[in-house]
């Protein structure tokens, strides 16, 4: 009876342990994941943010006739 309690204490560790590892390689996807979503988002913005005035001050220029 103790033998087979033992037995299942040492089951249930290994699959603790192969759990333990599919869940930081998972959190590490997600993380992964979030980072290049905000990289597609912010990166974008930053060349927006030069993009436009350049834009804006040509549209000027070209309304006044130069």
């Amino acid at each position: 009876m103790e033998q087979e309690i033992l037995k299942r204490l040492e089951e249930n560790e290994k699959k603790l342990e192969a759990i333990y590892v599919s869940v930081e390689k998972t959190r590490k996807y997600f993380m992964w994941t979030l980072i290049i979503s905000l990289g597609f988002i912010i990166v974008p913005l930053i060349g927006l943010a030069f993009v436009i005035p350049k834009f804006l001050a040509t549209l000027s220029l070209s309304t006044m006739g130069l």
